[in-house]
């Protein structure tokens, strides 16, 4: 069965970027002068928000690295404007007709930038460093659609079992362990892009530095200065170069949206979020983009620490919420209350919204969370609540939200709890270790398809983190991995997102949108729901 007549997952509507802490340093200008054209050169002006976390595709798991290695390198398909996946490195693709096997066909022009040709070794050498237990990759979970590729994962496998062969040099042969019809979606995202097998195996650092990185995309890496600016330029070796309009990207890493928008309106950059506080005022201008993105921000119950071992009192925190409060006063720029886990855009095989089906399931209710409250204080014996403490990782925004909700708790359900803000990987080291009690979270798809979210949450889960586990729970996300049929699929995926809220072992606050304001001239920036940033049709006039 060829590429065209594959069921391709529906998606989000349009454009995404995601909002990362990050490094205030930075440069507000480059070796081709204060945001303007060098000469005749196009060269866009952005800001990455802080420094990559890695160009190793299987260790950047993360929106920071992300932006910039979807325009350094690129994997068997890509996503297109529609937000669908199309040919990239493969030029075609079979399918079985049991749907377990994929063959892709690498294109005879698809080469790296140092002028190697990409190989199917590159994406198995690239994929089994993803999955080897040793590399410790947060995003070793995506290969488990993958034959053998949770097992090899795990440490009770080897490569041997791992279901992709190079048929020969142009070849890739991909066994998956059973019919995953939002595969092809799974493939775009950075953890499954090849590394140049030959020059990882001369320098294990090759993805540190600009002057020894190699990648396959629409550009290349120029320079770089840690922590300051990184400067993009067209990679003429890329298969389709000529699509590419711009000659460079120049990035820079601010953190503070405040100093984004102002170098914004300096000129220095030719894209900027819109501040909370300016949002009233800028919203509505003619410049100004306004587009969904599939995500999700919550807060995490720690259900090994009292008092959240008992649901009754997790309930009874989590409707004394009031989303929409929180998005229309604190958060603003248009972003939408989240009442359920899984985001709107998601359609079923019937055209059917997964937030419409599913319906409103964590809503406002102060009457109510006082009765939970009560209930389980008196569950647990508790005269007196035991000390909550909120954790958040450093922002001005997660601050005014975790404010807002620390108010909400004193004043619906009368408990007053403390704050705690640490940096993002001093936060994210405790939240793993589950040294938080109550903590801010958010999550940003890795591919088109809501089990994404849901999987999150089954026992023994890296993105976990909350101490909770529930069998039954474990057993739908497994259903929902491997039903062939898709409307049996999404029962099984409903059905978890329900007993997740009746669980609550976290709770939702707001879906994420990214509200952009661009400088005249500036189009084709192209900003996928699941968090790609795709600059390859970019143009700058």
């Amino acid at each position: 069965m060829k590429k065209g007549l594959l069921y391709l997952m529906g998606v989000l509507v349009f454009l995404v970027l995601a909002a990362c802490t990050a490094n205030e340093s930075t440069g507000t200008e480059n070796k081709n002068g204060e945001g303007e054209k060098a000469g005749d050169e196009k060269i866009l002006q952005l800001n990455n928000g802080e420094e990559p976390t890695s160009f190793d595709p299987a260790i950047g798991f993360d929106n920071v690295s992300w932006n910039a290695l979807n325009n350094l390198m690129e994997g068997l398909t890509r996503l297109d404007e529609d937000h669908t996946p199309q040919p990239a490195v493969a030029e075609e693709w079979d399918v079985s007709e049991d749907g377990t096997t994929y063959t892709f066909y690498l294109r005879d022009d698809a080469n790296w930038s140092n002028g190697d040709p990409v190989v199917a070794e590159d994406f198995i050498y690239a994929w089994e460093r993803l999955l080897n237990p040793k590399t410790g990759s947060s995003a070793g979970f995506l290969g488990y659609f993958i034959k053998g590729g949770e097992a090899f994962n795990s440490g009770e496998g080897s490569t041997d079992d791992l279901g992709i062969t190079a048929v020969d040099e142009k070849t890739l042969e991909v066994e998956l362990e059973n019919p995953t019809g939002f595969f092809l979606h799974v493939l775009t995202n950075p953890a499954f892009f090849p590394v140049n097998h030959q020059v990882a195996a001369d320098n294990s650092e090759w993805h540190a530095e600009a002057e020894s990185f190699v990648g396959n995309g629409p550009f290349q890496l120029e320079s770089w200065e840690h922590d300051n600016e990184m400067m993009f330029t067209k990679n003429d070796a890329y298969w389709d170069a000529d699509s590419v309009n711009l000659d460079g990207v120049h990035w820079a890493m601010v953190n503070d949206t405040n100093t984004e928008y102002q170098m914004f309106e300096r000129g220095e950059l030719d894209s900027a979020e819109i501040p909370a506080e300016l949002s009233d005022q800028l919203i509505d201008g003619d410049n100004v983009q306004v587009v969904d993105q599939g995500g999700l921000e919550f807060f995490r119950f720690n259900v090994t620490e009292e008092p959240f071992q008992n649901k009754n009192i997790r309930k009874a925190f989590a409707l004394a919420v009031d989303q929409e409060n929180i998005t229309e006063y604190v958060v603003k720029n248009k972003v939408k209350p989240a009442y359920g886990y899984i985001s709107p855009g998601f359609t079923n095989p019937s055209g059917e919204d997964f937030r419409d089906v599913n319906g409103d399931l964590v809503s406002f209710d102060p009457e109510e969370a006082k009765q939970l409250l009560e209930k389980g204080m008196e569950e647990e014996g508790y005269d007196e609540l035991p000390t909550v403490t909120l954790s958040y990782n450093t922002s001005d925004l997660n601050k005014e939200v975790a404010e807002a909700i620390q108010g909400m708790f004193s004043e619906n359900i009368g408990v007053d709890v403390e704050l705690e803000n640490t940096e993002w990987n001093v936060f994210l080291e405790d939240q793993k270790a589950l040294n938080h009690q109550l903590s801010r979270s958010s999550f940003l798809y890795d591919y088109a398809d809501p089990v994404n979210f849901l999987e999150s949450f089954i026992t023994g889960s890296y993105m976990n983190r909350t101490g909770w586990s529930n069998e039954q729970y474990d057993q739908l996300i497994a259903n929902a991995k491997s039903e062939a049929d898709e409307g049996k699929r999404w029962e099984y995926m409903y059905e978890a997102e329900k007993l997740l809220a009746e669980e609550v072992p976290l709770f939702p606050v707001r879906y994420y949108n990214q509200v952009e304001v661009l400088q005249e001239g500036v189009t084709k920036i192209l900003r996928h729901p699941v968090g790609y940033l795709d600059l390859k049709y970019a143009d700058k006039q």
